[in-house]
């Protein structure tokens, strides 16, 4: 688990100095900083969305989670947790205090932001399987300084996300650990993470979409799309159609 708690070490101290930098940031500059956000989480969901190598399968595997989602009322389930958090600490995590802070959007996101991709699977496997948290000690790199924009600008909730980031890193290590099997040639390239990576994608996009306050979507809700990818893979080279 040496590269989970990297991880959430990484993301309290880059949200603490957000949430301190935030304090002090005017208005005008917090609401460029949160666009410019939202702009670039919409290139790397292009990014990661156009590296599929067969468009089908993110596609069905985004419809039919969304509709599992839905139907498991995730995105209610994530939000009502965010909402519990705001009830409960929302006075000592600043809520109302400065302008466009609120601890639910900002758990809700930074959730999300943090556990969707590749590096998040992969590094979780190579942490849990062969005790590798070289790449999980990359991606607590790159979430320790995203935190820093998202604590200014959405507030100190980006905080609470380090439970989420436990306990999705640290179950799929577990997980991997436990299993092992087949997993110890798991690559960027292999292809249910290709397709896994595409899907999480789309995902993305609709956080930046949310971001630049273009279009609420449920983006939790179409979580389940992550797992039915690989599924999807695993059953084209089982029927022998072929991927």
């Amino acid at each position: 688990m040496t590269g989970t708690i990297l991880n959430v070490i990484a993301v309290l101290a880059g949200g603490t100095v957000g949430t301190l930098l935030g304090n002090r940031l005017p208005t005008r500059i917090q609401e460029t900083v949160m666009h410019g956000l939202g702009l670039m989480v919409l290139v790397i969901g292009m990014v990661m969305a156009i590296g599929t190598n067969n468009l089908l399968i993110p596609l069905f595997s985004v419809v039919a989670g969304g509709m599992l989602g839905e139907l498991m009322r995730i995105d209610d389930g994530l939000n009502w947790l965010g909402a519990q958090a705001e009830a409960r600490w929302g006075g000592a995590l600043g809520q109302g205090k400065t302008a466009g802070w609120s601890v639910t959007r900002a758990f809700v996101t930074s959730s999300l932001i943090f556990c969707v991709g590749p590096m998040t699977i992969l590094g979780s496997i190579q942490d849990g399987l062969l005790g590798d948290y070289e790449l999980l000690a990359i991606k607590s790199a790159l979430d320790g300084f995203a935190a820093i924009p998202f604590a200014a600008s959405l507030g100190p909730g980006v905080l609470l996300s380090v439970g989420t980031v436990a306990l999705v890193q640290g179950g799929l290590s577990a997980l991997a650990g436990g299993l092992g099997l087949g997993l110890e040639e798991v690559s960027r390239e292999t292809p249910w993470v290709v397709e896994l990576t595409a899907t999480g994608g789309v995902m993305i996009l609709g956080i930046g979409l949310t971001l630049l306050d273009l279009k609420r979507i449920r983006v939790a809700s179409l979580l389940p799309s992550i797992a039915i990818a690989p599924l999807l893979v695993w059953l084209l080279g089982v029927t022998g159609i072929g991927y």
